[in-house]
């Protein structure tokens, strides 16, 4: 049975207590961070490794490769990417999408190289003056439109590159006054507003494979409950008022926006809509504790699941990678590894 559930794992590669409990769990992906990643030919075996425990060939495997601050792959082995903001940087705005395009392309090369095919990416959070600085320089910009017109453009350029887009935070964070990670949000804009401006730059995402949710609270839509955990947050806005249809997928569960114990979390998640649940700090308790709140991916979850996967290209399209990588190196001033 497959637990609709994505985890992470505490190091290099998966100890011998970790290696039984995801063959005996099945958990439907894997997540890596920096704790995971040492050079190139170690990630290949870990990647393999982690497909063989569950025999999954296509169990997918998530990382946030963003640029700049959310970077989990960098130098020496692999070169550092932009932040999503400084391509407002370029005043030719065809430009600018076609090197947020270009740029998620190139770090999409770098992921299936060493066995990653799902990125957490792109950001389409539009911030608001006086937000919290959690998102800051990772979105795209401050107006809805362009903010999902060039998240669309890294969305594509991860599938070009072969690699899943993951659209977040759904179904907004940039309003957001505190770090979700450290303590609940609440966000008191009206439903008109939000649905102007934060939900607008997520509505020309919902044809994208997956999302993943906000540990926000909307009190225009449920004033007790976080989007994640909201019935009414992910039935009205995210699949109705966004039409959002892809695969859900919560916010990691260990973060202190959340109550109750991760049991308690994963449930309350699943609950309310999402498709599957994140745990990523790789504690093995922590995981025993989300997986006991967990329940079989099947249904209408299992559907999204297997049509977000069937969306991983064949193959990467054809770039001229050398190039590629100093035009935008002379656009943006990035380096090389």
């Amino acid at each position: 049975m497959t637990h609709a559930c994505i985890l992470g794992l505490s190091g290099l590669m998966p100890t011998a207590e970790e290696g039984a409990f995801f063959r005996d769990t099945q958990p439907w992906g894997f997540i890596l961070f920096r704790r995971n990643v040492d050079s190139p030919g170690q990630l290949r075996s870990l990647t393999s490794a982690l497909r063989k425990l569950v025999d999954r060939a296509d169990a997918p495997i998530l990382i946030d490769q963003e640029g700049g601050r959310v970077q989990r792959l960098g130098p020496p082995h692999w070169p550092p990417y932009p932040p999503a903001r400084s391509f407002q940087a370029l005043e030719d705005r065809y430009a600018r999408r076609e090197l947020v395009r270009l740029s998620a392309q190139l770090m999409a090369l770098d992921l299936i190289a060493v066995g990653i095919d799902v990125d957490c990416v792109p950001v389409a959070d539009v911030p608001a003056p006086g937000a919290h600085r959690i998102i800051g320089d990772r979105a795209y910009a401050d107006e809805p439109n362009e903010v999902g017109r060039l998240a669309r453009a890294a969305a594509e350029g991860l599938m070009a590159g072969g690699v899943l887009p993951v659209v977040k935070h759904i179904p907004g964070h940039g309003r957001a006054g505190a770090d979700s990670h450290e303590a609940l949000p609440v966000v008191n804009a009206g439903l008109d507003e939000l649905d102007r401006i934060d939900f607008e730059a997520f509505r020309r995402l919902s044809d994208m494979p997956m999302a993943m949710t906000a540990h926000v609270v909307f009190q225009a839509v449920d004033a007790q409950r976080p989007a994640t955990t909201s019935h009414e947050v992910v039935s009205q806005i995210i699949r109705r008022r966004i039409g959002f249809d892809g695969l859900l997928i919560s916010d990691d569960l260990s973060m202190k926006a959340l109550s109750g114990d991760l049991r308690e979390r994963a449930r309350a998640s699943l609950d309310a809509g999402c498709d599957v649940v994140l745990h990523c700090n790789g504690d093995l308790q922590e995981m025993r504790e989300t997986v006991a709140g967990c329940r079989a991916l099947a249904g209408r979850a299992a559907e999204r699941a297997r049509n977000a996967l069937a969306r991983r290209p064949a193959s990467p399209e054809p770039v001229d990678e050398a190039e590629a990588r100093a035009r935008l190196s002379a656009a943006l001033k990035v380096g090389a590894p």
